[in-house]
């Protein structure tokens, strides 16, 4: 269903203003004050601007990906795959010292 949604949202240019709200829920921000709300906004979207940036600068010319290419971005997906796997464990461990 995750999947379906994100092509909707992709398909209308929405991909990630839907990942905010998303997070926005997932993280609680309603409880959070307005600027707090604010600032936060602007950091994630600061963060996909500059991801998106590097991709588009970092592709080589031509309109077929190259082997370069395919290995940046593997490079940039396992980045981002240790990253929630840190906040995974760091969500895990405030978990078990709930319980």
């Amino acid at each position: 269903m995750a999947a379906a949604v994100a092509k909707r949202l992709a398909d209308q240019g929405q991909i990630i203003e839907g990942g905010w709200q998303a997070y926005t829920l997932l993280a609680g921000l309603d409880k959070t004050s307005q600027t707090q709300q604010d600032e936060m906004r602007k950091a994630y979207w600061h963060g996909a601007q500059h991801l998106f940036g590097c991709i588009m600068s970092l592709l080589e010319a031509g309109q077929e990906a190259t082997e370069n290419d395919l290995r940046r971005m593997t490079l940039i997906h396992e980045e981002l795959e240790r990253w929630v796997a840190k906040q995974q464990q760091e969500l895990d461990r405030l978990a078990a010292k709930k319980n």
